[in-house]
């Protein structure tokens, strides 16, 4: 396990502007089926994860453990490339924007086929997602580097044996504060609070960041965002290049119980006191 997940620096406050929108809700849903026993890995603070199914969750990071809402399912610490999970345990194995921040992303999407038959994940097309107006108007630096993330959306399907790839679509009122949620409301990317809860935001360098929100900032005031991006007030929705991956037997459905092995414990996660540890 990392000593210090990437979470444990940028996840404190996430709850405030990160939670599931609800069609991105139901297309995850929709996917894992009539599967009884589900494996988060990755799981944050417990976004997209089936309440009505049996959960585990896997999470590296304190800071984010820390902002589980009470009832979330039980959340074990441990790394994606080394799950603590007995083989095919899971009928499916749920990875939501997670695998571009594993250190050994190989290693953890081999470990989601180990321990499940199915494998859902959702990651990002980055050359599509480099091309998203406010990385590419204002802050090319960050949308070179978004560009080169790894795995994108292709390479994951390749790990996971995908045979679906459903692209989700970024709705006009998106209620998850992924870093494109805000497309056709820019003011929210002046927002401090905002920024921080996008990861590509958040570690991108602060000199950047500035000049890109000052540029954005200039061209509110004067109209120029708008002029250029009026198609904007016809659209319902924009792809800025988030993928549903689903791979494996989607018949081999079955129940089952996770039992972690002894040298991890798996604990109900408190929820953070206000103003206190929180998590992605």
């Amino acid at each position: 396990m990392a000593a210090s997940p990437v979470y444990d620096t940028i996840g404190r406050g996430y709850v405030a502007h990160r939670r599931p929108d609800p069609r991105w809700e139901r297309a995850v849903t929709q996917q894992i089926g009539d599967a009884r026993v589900v494996v988060n890995v990755g799981a944050g603070t417990g976004s997209y994860e089936p309440p009505d199914r049996q959960v585990v969750a896997v999470e590296p990071s304190t800071v984010m453990m820390g902002q589980r809402p009470q009832d979330a399912a039980p959340a074990v610490r441990a790394s994606a490339s080394r799950l603590p999970l007995s083989s095919g345990c899971a009928d499916v194995a749920l990875a939501v924007l997670t695998v571009h921040h594993w250190d050994d992303w190989e290693a953890g999407l081999d470990e989601l086929c180990r321990i499940a038959p199915r494998r859902i994940v959702l990651g990002i097309d980055f050359d599509l997602h480099a091309r998203f107006w406010l990385l590419e108007e204002y802050m090319p630096e960050v949308g070179e580097y978004a560009r080169r993330g790894q795995p994108g959306a292709d390479a994951i399907a390749r790990a996971i044996g995908a045979t679906v790839s459903l692209p989700l679509l970024v709705p006009r009122d998106m209620q998850d504060g992924v870093l494109g949620a805000y497309w056709c409301r820019p003011e929210a990317y002046l927002d401090p609070a905002v920024r921080a809860n996008c990861s590509g935001l958040a570690l991108a360098e602060p000199d950047v960041i500035a000049r890109g929100v000052e540029a954005l900032e200039a061209d509110l005031a004067s109209g120029a965002w708008h002029d250029r991006h009026a198609d904007f007030t016809t659209r319902d929705d924009l792809d800025i290049g988030y993928r549903l991956l689903v791979g494996g037997d989607a018949s081999v459905i079955r129940p089952g119980t996770v039992r972690p092995e002894s040298r991890f414990r798996a604990s109900r996660a408190r929820p953070a006191a206000p103003g206190g540890r929180g998590s992605s």
